[in-house]
């Protein structure tokens, strides 16, 4: 079951951006690694509560959490990485969002306080892909094969980098710490301000001894194909999340993700409209005229619609749950037909001759009224 963030900082649906604020640097405190060194359960709080943050302190990710839940943050989607969704987040997002609220070491231990080093590693890139889908795979729902090419562990060396036998060293420029300190004084006290090691980009080591399959970088080019399960009643612009699916990091790093962006392929025979389909039905004006039980193509086969006497053209008729699966709900929209009287372009001298006495009786002809044309029209297509 997907957590409830309001749950998760403890305050009330209806709470200002100023105690969400308030809640999460409470929190943020109480349960950061530095100040938990070991405490996997800690971590865990403090990854929940800044995903919280994250969400709650944006008031368009808010509302659309508000309205729809965890769905809301994924595209449309209910669950992607089982289903849609993926709003993903690691620890290094937890410490990222820490430390953008400005946050500092020493609103946790004091202005000379001291934390433990930490080394990272880079997280892998996304994959981006645009999965064409027809409006029936769109109806019901379906599950795709996709062929990934994309970075995986390297099995020479286990993803480390390192030629078999050897170790790294090292960084010389941070001492194995992997980020860089420095402190400075001002009014308000000393300030240490903490940058990530550019030379070992945060690793706190160094590779002398290079894996040669994979010349250090701990991974390398490959193939996978993975099963996307896509959800009923998606449009497009929607998109999945899978994570872990995308690009593994270097030497280590967890991997990215899959971002599937969902299009929608043109229909020969149907027009979306929402949840709802759109079909023009040909109908001879013997049909419409002396009513008729004619067979019509639905997204699944085809179904019997009664076309009552007397139909007039343009005349919109419903079938319902003949159309898309509602996403997310239970239901399906439904098949409007159309009917378009088709008038034909060449007569034979006999057809000439009965349309001619057709012509002649007094209920062939348009009537005439009071009503005005547009009124005419509603009354015809929505009596």
């Amino acid at each position: 079951m997907a957590k409830d963030y309001y749950e998760v900082l403890g305050i009330s649906k209806d709470a200002g951006s100023n105690e969400v604020k308030k809640a999460y640097r409470k929190l943020a405190m109480q349960y950061h690694p530095d100040k938990n060194s070991g405490d996997e359960h800690a971590e865990e709080k403090f990854k929940e509560v800044s995903e919280a943050y994250e969400v709650l302190k944006d008031p368009d990710k808010r509302g659309r959490y508000d309205q729809f839940g965890n769905g809301g943050l994924r595209g449309g989607f209910e669950g992607f990485g089982g289903g849609f969704g993926g709003f993903e987040f690691d620890l290094s997002d937890a410490l990222r969002t820490f430390m953008s609220e400005g946050f500092g070491f020493g609103d946790m231990f004091g202005a000379s306080g001291q934390t433990r080093s930490r080394r990272t590693r880079a997280r892998g890139q996304n994959l981006q892909l645009n999965l064409k889908l027809t409006l029936e795979e769109i109806a019901e729902g379906i599950t795709k094969k996709i062929k990934l090419r994309r970075y995986i562990r390297c099995e020479t060396c286990q993803g480390t980098g390192l030629k078999e036998g050897s170790s790294p060293e090292d960084c010389s420029y941070c001492h194995g710490a992997g980020e860089i300190r420095q402190a400075s004084k001002t009014i308000f006290g000393q300030f240490i301000n903490v940058t990530t090691c550019p030379k070992c980009a945060g690793e706190g080591k160094l590779i002398k001894d290079r894996c040669t399959n994979c010349s250090g970088d701990g991974r390398v080019m490959g193939e996978n194909t993975i099963s996307v399960n896509i959800p009923a009643g998606v449009s497009t612009g929607n998109y999945l999340t899978l994570n872990g699916e995308g690009h593994i990091g270097a030497r280590g790093g967890s991997a990215g993700s899959v971002i599937v962006v969902m299009e929608e392929k043109e229909h020969s025979q149907f027009e979306r409209h929402g949840d709802d389909i759109l079909y023009d039905l040909y109908l001879s004006f013997s049909q419409v005229a002396l009513g008729d039980n004619v067979e019509v193509p639905t997204l699944k086969s085809k179904a019997k619609l009664n076309i009552a006497p007397g139909t007039q053209s343009g005349k919109i008729l419903r079938m319902r749950g003949k159309g898309i699966h509602h996403l997310n709900q239970y239901g399906s929209g439904d098949q409007l037909v159309r009917v378009i009287v088709w008038t034909p372009t060449k007569l034979s001298e006999n057809e000439k001759k009965v349309f001619q006495q057709l012509s002649e009786q007094d209920n062939i002809n348009p009537p005439t009224g009071d009503k005005s044309f547009f009124k005419k029209v509603k009354e015809a297509l929505f009596e």
